[in-house]
């Protein structure tokens, strides 16, 4: 599995879970937007770096030279996170 497809993953599981489960849903929209966008994309900050440093297999060097593929990862972990906001998460909001 390659770092992109295990971070676009997890980040779907993401926006599932802060749409979806009731505690954190709840505490999630208590937020404001500007507080949501931040939030959200901390945490997939950490999930790409997360994920390049599972595929470096937590080399420093590999993980210094890889900057490249960090933003690669981070690109399809918002992408995948975003998508699945719109298409699963927001059409059931009233």
């Amino acid at each position: 599995m390659t770092p992109e497809q295990l971070a676009s993953y997890i980040a779907i599981v993401l926006s599932l879970a802060f749409g979806y489960i009731p505690g954190l849903k709840n505490w999630y929209a208590s937020l404001s937007s500007e507080y949501r966008a931040l939030t959200m994309g901390a945490l997939l900050l950490v999930v790409s770096a997360g994920a390049l440093a599972y595929n470096c297999q937590f080399q420093v060097a590999c993980l210094q030279s890889n900057w490249q593929s960090y933003a690669s990862v981070l690109i399809s972990a918002l992408v995948a996170n975003q998508a699945t906001y719109l298409l699963a998460v927001k059409p059931s909001k009233k």
